[in-house]
């Protein structure tokens, strides 16, 4: 990453929500996919800027959570943008780990493989990797 995260003053500029989070999606650089959407805290997002790789915040676990620290799909960060309310983060990515890309836990690229369908949600992108064999 080009900008420098040094002072934090950056960090300023959000609306954070009640709990000191921040909405994050998570878009493929090359191919415009979005990937995935997940939450961030200060520190996560000072860390991502600082790191050129994308750190979350896990609510159920209260941590942070360094994308692909289990699965090795980690996502290397491109850009970072904040939307006009200055309450969304866009991280422009390249998803590294697997060909193509497997940003989701379920094994596929994308989170969003669930299209509504005749009033039923139908998964419409294909598993590229067994869960099991991704998470110990």
């Amino acid at each position: 990453m080009e900008q420098s995260a040094d002072s934090g003053d950056w960090l300023h500029a959000i609306r954070w929500d009640d709990s000191g989070l921040v909405p994050v999606i998570a878009q493929e650089k090359d191919t415009g996919d979005v990937l995935m959407f997940a939450w961030m805290n200060r520190e996560a997002l000072q860390k991502t800027a600082e790191l050129g790789r994308a750190v979350y915040f896990s609510r159920s676990r209260k941590k942070l959570w360094f994308k692909g620290e289990e699965s090795g799909h980690v996502q290397t960060v491109h850009d970072i943008r904040l939307d006009c309310d200055n309450d969304v983060v866009l991280l422009a990515v390249t998803q590294t780990g697997h060909t193509p890309g497997i940003a989701c836990h379920t094994g596929r690229h994308s989170c969003f493989y669930q299209r509504l369908q005749n009033g039923q949600w139908e998964a419409a992108d294909p598993v590229l990797k067994d869960p099991k064999s991704i998470y110990k």
